[in-house]
């Protein structure tokens, strides 16, 4: 049994007392060794097999360890996830104390936050009871209460799109008021009725230690608050507890996982043997040095007392060298993509073993179009095709409708015009020129239908549309291609899905700032998981692997840069394209031929338009400025009890404090602003930027906006 492991794997396997932490890296072999430990130590007598209980994520990765110790001998273990063992647990107990049987489980949980929501007037469309629903089951597992949760929400930076924390903690008080009618639980309520029959009846959790001795966690660095909980619950004052791990692919912080109780556990359990198992036995060392490189680049943090993620030493001889390449656009690197997927195919790659990732969800689309044009069977991982989508169907199905309605009336020909109706057509379906405040389901739908307007825009800008029929015929032809039904074919998925997958040759696209990381990603701590994101992203790739960014979203767009995660191995920035190389500026005055005060290059979407220039092009404003701005703003949003971009956006802002408007004139003339907010805010704005000593002139000369 132990001649089967490397010397790492060995010592996982023959630790069998006190704490053990195993830090693993991607593809050393985590499930091996830790299958071979119990297996090993029920077969040396030091466990009685049915007093193990191994714990893990999914029920995809408890069944792997379930055929894994049946094949080792070890069939009397329980390997089950947290929610499983908890079920169990509760459904055998919670009869005996309350002398009634657990509550069933809510099969339908949006049904219940629709409920709460509408009950406060507060309902929406299904994107945001999708984000209230996460919400509610972060909130839970992160042991926040809805009278904590505000405060919370605000500290770590949780939003939900067009609500206030104190508004989404409403809806989590009345969605435990409409569980309590209903007689119900969720399923974040397993764990918390397991946690409270351990922690309120020390007989049942005498029980179930004498029950299950010795515990096992399974990628440990994905725990929750509550399920750290439930797990000093079940060892109670024992040591004998085994937990694997890795800190570099902590990955869901977004939903309540703390790595720290990974990296800080030989802190919390003095005396813990640590074993590191570094040998990856999954890709070529060529991969390999990608991956390390990528995720040594991180800042240096405080690690004393910490576990930090290892360093990977590659097994496999020496493999094709990983590309990296650059394509002018979006479209350009679909294509290029799609190219080099047939390229590994007629190499005896088999279209199974090969994937595309990408960050979210909307970036599928042009990936769907170029492999669907080349014949190149696929398939989309954990979510529907992008024309399946309901917000991309609704968003279709209007623009036909205003197509019909238009056809033959010249004034609505022309790009200006055409793309100004699909605005109008799109924002008819809940589609803001501004994305949505946080991540989540909002986001999301957001990004897919402003893909829907990016192929509106390369439609008109091409010339090979003036009318919004036009458009649809494009958006139908691309939409008609992916039909086709496909059974094996190369995976497409988003760097979160793929987590715990491997393929012999792998893709990561849109591999440039503001994608990786992402936009919202504004905190350290956010920036550096985007940086993990990545990591497991590359390490996915066995044999072959391409990394690729794109210049700019369409021809002629703004110049985007490569991710900085790549910095460690780019031996130059090939993506540093001349302004000169941009679109010149062209006549006209309509949104579609806005340029930039910088580079002269075309403006793309309402945010650059107000600011007058790329995102990433130089800015001009005072920080000191921007600072007293946004002071102001939340002074403001407070006491009208409003959310702040209802004042102003952050791009608002960024456009007044770079162009400093010293009249009522030049403030109105800021796109976007309107008349009407002038009105309500001009004098306060023109005070705060005003220089020092003449702020009450300002203020009298100031007159309002007829």
């Amino acid at each position: 049994m132990l001649a089967a492991l490397d010397p790492e794997q060995r010592t996982v396997a023959t630790s069998l007392t006190g704490p053990v932490v195993v830090l693993a890296g991607a593809g050393t072999g985590k499930t091996r060794a830790i299958t071979h430990r119990i297996a090993y130590g029920t077969a040396v007598g030091a466990y009685p097999p049915n007093s193990v209980l191994a714990v893990t994520f999914t029920t995809r990765a408890a069944g792997e360890m379930r055929g894994r110790l049946r094949a080792l001998g070890a069939t009397a273990v329980q390997a089950r996830t947290f929610h499983s063992a908890a079920l169990r647990q509760a459904q055998y107990f919670w009869p005996k104390v309350t002398g009634a049987a657990l509550p069933p489980i809510a099969e339908n949980r949006m049904g219940l936050v629709a409920e709460a929501a509408g009950r406060l007037q507060l309902g929406g469309d299904t994107g945001r009871l999708r984000d209230l629903l996460g919400e509610v089951s972060w909130a839970k597992v992160s042991n926040v209460s809805p009278e904590e949760y505000p405060a919370v929400a605000v500290a770590r930076g949780r939003e939900v799109a067009g609500l206030e924390p104190a508004a989404v903690a409403r809806v989590l008080t009345g969605y435990e008021e409409v569980k309590r009618e209903r007689e119900r639980i969720d399923f974040d309520d397993i764990l918390l009725c397991t946690v409270s029959l351990l922690a309120d009846h020390p007989e049942v959790a005498d029980e179930v230690r004498r029950t299950y001795r010795h515990v096992v966690i399974d990628e440990y660095q994905d725990v929750s608050p509550l399920q750290e909980s439930l797990l000093r619950l079940w060892v109670g004052e024992r040591d004998d507890l085994c937990v694997v791990g890795d800190p570099a692919q902590t990955i869901h912080s977004f939903a309540g996982a703390r790595a720290d109780f990974l990296t800080g556990f030989a802190r919390r359990h003095p005396g813990a043997t640590v074993v590191r198992l570094v040998r990856d036995y999954r890709s070529t060392p060529q991969v390999v040095e990608i991956a390390n490189k990528v995720m040594a680049a991180r800042p240096a943090g405080d690690a004393s007392g910490r576990l930090e993620a290892v360093t990977l030493q590659a097994q496999r001889p020496p493999g094709p060298a990983p590309e990296l390449a650059v394509a002018d656009d979006e479209a350009a690197e679909a294509e290029q993509v799609a190219e080099w997927l047939r390229a590994q195919h007629e190499a005896g790659v088999d279209w199974r073993e090969m994937a595309v990732l990408f960050r979210i969800n909307a970036q599928s689309p042009a990936y769907e179009a170029a492999l669907a044009d080349r014949d190149v069977p696929y398939l989309v991982r954990g979510a529907e095709r992008f024309y399946e989508r309901a917000e991309v169907r609704q968003a279709l199905g209007a623009l036909r409708a205003a197509a019909r309605a238009l056809a033959g009336d010249p004034s609505a020909e022309g790009a200006g015009e055409v793309l100004r109706q699909v605005r109008d057509v799109l924002a008819g379906t809940g589609w803001t020129p501004e994305p949505p405040r946080g991540a989540g389901a909002a986001r999301e739908r957001w990004e897919s239908v402003q893909a829907l307007l990016g192929v509106a825009e390369d439609v008109v800008g091409s010339g090979a549309g003036s009318t919004v029929a036009d458009v649809v015929a494009e958006l139908e032809e691309r939409a008609a291609a992916q039909h086709a039904p496909i059974a094996h074919g190369v995976t497409l998925s988003t760097l979160h899905a793929a987590k715990g997958l491997e393929w012999d040759a792998v893709a990561l696209v849109g591999v440039q700032e503001g994608t990786v990381p992402f936009v919202l990603a504004q905190s350290p701590a956010d920036v550096e998981e985007e940086r993990r994101l990545l990591y497991v992203g590359i390490t996915r790739a066995r044999e072959r692997l391409r990394i690729s960014w794109a210049r700019s979203r369409s021809s002629g767009g703004a110049v985007r840069a490569p991710s900085r995660f790549l910095a460690p191995v780019l031996p130059a920035s090939p993506t540093s394209a001349p302004a000169a190389s941009r679109r010149p500026r062209v006549s006209g005055r309509s949104s579609l031929t806005a340029t930039c005060r910088t580079c002269s290059g075309r403006l793309h979407d309402a945010a650059e338009r107000k600011l007058g220039r790329h995102r990433d092009c130089p800015s001009s404003y005072d920080e000191s400025t921007l600072e007293r701005l946004r002071e102001w703003r939340q002074e403001q949003a407070a006491e009208q009890k409003v959310p702040a971009y209802c004042v102003f956006t952050d791009a608002t802002l960024v456009a007044i404090a770079e162009r400093r408007p010293r009249t009522d004139a030049e403030l109105v003339a800021i796109q976007g602003l309107g008349r009407v907010k002038a009105e309500r805010y001009g004098a306060e704005v023109l005070r705060l930027l005003a220089p020092e000593g003449s702020q009450d002139g300002v203020q009298k000369k100031s007159k309002v906006i007829g």
